[in-house]
């Protein structure tokens, strides 16, 4: 599904931990990999060959760590602000995923942001689906170390949906997993838009049954594309609370869309993807929506 992704490391013990575990990629049916380090510079050309020169042994590791698990494995140092390269390389070589590594002291710490400081940035602009490996942090010995993630991420999927566009774009993403081997997959929607309405509270029952039926025609879909066991979930409460208590339920990987109703409202807010993404302890993959060019 994801034969050529972008890989972003920062060298980091996070980026690292996603490195030295590649085996999850490969039930994503992942082939090639670009792996990308941006060096943060601008307008300072001379000092582009001296700063790749001290970081490129350390990437040629990680890169030689990748190949040997039988990836087609290419480098790329960009000069530039990560955030901004990112993008660039990822429509230039033209990727089909680009993974970031990232984790957290605990659920509620927000320390997401790995990558240069920039995950939050790139969160909000990607234009390919993203994929944010979720790693643990564990003590040994009073030190603490990075768990990696070695899962096959087919395992235990849960896809919240909220019926938009993009919403339903992501869902194509759940379908080819299953396709790919998937036999486990939860569909949430959450009711809580109508919480503080007194004209829709009283219809939520009527609600219900509409989303159900929705659920239960894409449910129709996964179980003919070869899913075994799929279950329905419509939790009412702040969406991104109930999808974060779900995901909590052995799930190896959350799918959603990374903007859902209200864009322009969202882009400012905080959209429950991008909330869901800051919090999670699983690994989320986000799908952005079509943009025009």
């Amino acid at each position: 599904m994801f034969k050529k992704i972008l890989i972003a490391s920062d060298l980091s013990p996070a980026s690292d931990s996603v490195i030295t575990c590649m085996k999850g990629f490969k039930s994503l049916g992942v082939e090639e990999v670009i792996l990308f380090y941006a060096l943060g510079i601008r307008h300072l050309d001379s000092l582009k060959y001296l700063m790749e020169d001290s970081v490129k042994p350390a990437l040629i590791k990680q890169q030689n760590t990748i190949t040997k698990e039988g990836f087609n494995t290419t480098l790329e140092i960009a000069p530039g602000i990560p955030s901004e390269e990112i993008k660039r390389v990822a429509q230039q070589k033209d990727v089909s995923l680009i993974v970031i590594g990232s984790h957290g002291e605990s659920a509620a710490s927000h320390l997401l942001f790995r990558i240069g400081g920039v995950t939050s940035e790139v969160l909000h602009s990607h234009e390919r689906p993203l994929l944010l490996i979720r790693t643990k942090v564990t003590e040994v010995n009073g030190e603490k170390c990075i768990e990696p993630s070695c899962i096959d991420f087919r395992e235990k999927i849960l896809f919240a949906t909220d019926f938009s566009d993009i919403s339903l774009r992501a869902f194509k993403y759940v379908e080819r997993i299953v396709e790919d081997g998937c036999k486990n997959v939860t569909l949430l929607h959450v009711q809580g838009w109508a919480k503080n309405d007194k004209y829709l509270s009283n219809k939520l029952d009527v609600f219900k049954k509409v989303d159900k039926k929705r659920l239960e025609l894409l449910k129709k879909v996964l179980i003919e594309k070869g899913a075994v066991d799929v279950e329905v979930k419509i939790p009412y409460g702040n969406p991104t609370q109930e999808i974060l208590n779900e995901s909590k339920n052995g799930y190896t990987l959350i799918v959603m869309g990374s903007q859902g109703r209200g864009f322009i409202k969202e882009l400012f807010l905080g959209s429950v993807s991008h909330n869901v993404t800051r919090n999670a302890e699983v690994s989320v993959l986000l799908i952005p929506a079509l943009r025009l060019k």
